[in-house]
């Protein structure tokens, strides 16, 4: 890449302290650990928050770290948060730091995550003085599994919080942009399971029997047809099947079928009327063929919606920090952030990493100039909001849902 990508100004810390939260990213990385088991995760963030002498709240939570900067001046409250959990995924990147835990890795880039919050925590503290309120810092576990924002919430962690602010890593911007979007960045992401339940019989003689693969067969194309029929044209909507288990034989016509996948939603009516409308087709198709089905949904986190007086002041940010504010392309992924959003106003971001992979891929990783952009970015972002905040403590929740 470049070095015309961003600017000297654009960099918030010197060296020294940029490979300080460079070298932190990349124990995380070593050491990664699954969805609600990040002990380990959780005693290394505290102990660098305190070697700054970053106070640690008390609250409930079996692993991930709630901590605060500033107060000093009283004033009002925000949060920005980081995920800390890894994945059940088997590294391939060949690097140094690679895991050290066989099959967990940090392929969605939330070490990095950390590092920066980390970093940011620093950076806010040793300006704590002049702090217009307080900067509640959240490690939250669990996103993976998208439980670990209700977990947080659930522990009183936003209690006082008017506005929380987050980021995702996005691998396909360079190093230096930020996307900043009001409005729909990220899809709700509901999963589903289906049983088809039909009568078993010979192979030979199909005609005896209630065929459910037959069903499962026809679901599969009929499903497709709510995207295409019942979804705007300028609505969005994914849904994909991506398990299909029937029969232990050959020659034997099973008694069941089971089908499994995912739908994605960025606005919430559409959500409604598709997961509607995914159960008239399946009990319509399972009827046609003489056979019985039942749904069992898989709720995951809603659309994450972005309030646009945030979204303007993360632009705000952006320039004031020497960094350039890019519209994104939303993204079909799910994040559980959004439940955050339900709570308060939010604004999530996606930070320029130029990766040479997706997110989830056995190969992932990132740029880590893109730590010390990100310190910077949300430094001036918690600044700014804090003193608009104090001025005007009234925020809608424009970009929230109901």
């Amino acid at each position: 890449m470049s070095n015309d990508t961003y600017t000297r100004q654009a960099i918030a810390l010197n060296n020294a302290a940029s490979e300080r939260f460079v070298a932190i990213r990349r124990e995380l990385h070593r050491y990664p650990e699954l969805s609600n088991e990040e002990f380990e995760t959780t005693r290394r963030i505290r102990g660098w928050l305190e070697e700054a002498g970053i106070r640690i709240l008390d609250l409930p939570l079996t692993t991930g770290v709630i901590a605060e900067v500033g107060g000093l001046q009283g004033g009002p409250i925000i949060a920005l948060r980081a995920d800390i959990d890894a994945l059940p995924i088997q590294e391939e990147t060949g690097l140094p730091f690679a895991s050290a835990n066989p099959g967990n890795m940090h392929a969605c880039g939330h070490d990095f995550h950390t590092a920066a919050l980390i970093g940011t925590a620093y950076a806010l503290k040793a300006r704590e003085a002049e702090l217009k309120g307080t900067v509640r810092l959240i490690f939250q576990p669990a996103e993976e599994k998208a439980k670990g924002a209700r977990q947080v919430i659930a522990s009183g962690a936003l209690d006082g919080v008017q506005a929380i602010f987050g980021m995702h890593n996005k691998p396909d911007l360079p190093v230096g942009t930020i996307g900043i979007k009001s409005g729909a960045l990220m899809a709700a992401a509901d999963g589903f399971v289906v049983e088809v339940a039909g009568r078993g019989t010979h192979a030979a003689v199909p005609e005896a029997g209630n065929d459910p693969i037959v069903t499962a067969a026809h679901l599969v194309t009929a499903l497709q047809s709510i995207v295409s029929r019942n979804v705007g044209s300028l609505e969005s909507a994914v849904i994909s099947v991506t398990k299909l288990h029937s029969g232990t034989a050959w020659n034997v016509v099973p008694e069941a079928a089971l089908l499994e996948g995912t739908i994605r939603t960025f606005d919430e009516e559409v959500r409604r009327r598709v997961l509607q409308r995914f159960e008239e087709v399946v009990q319509g198709v399972a009827a046609a063929y003489a056979t019985t089905a039942s749904v069992r949904w898989i709720e995951g986190p809603p659309p994450v919606l972005n309030d646009p007086k945030l979204a303007e002041l993360g632009e705000a940010a952006a320039e004031a920090a020497g960094y350039q504010a890019v519209s994104p392309v939303p993204s079909p992924a799910g994040e559980d952030f959004s439940w955050y959003q339900r709570e308060v106003p939010g604004l999530f971001v996606f930070m320029g990493t130029d990766g040479p992979q997706e997110w989830h891929h056995p190969a992932f990783d990132l740029d880590e100039r893109a730590i010390p952009v990100s310190i910077g970015f949300f430094t001036k972002l918690a600044e700014l909001a804090l003193e608009e905040l104090a001025r005007d403590p009234r925020l809608r929740k424009e970009g929230a849902s109901p």
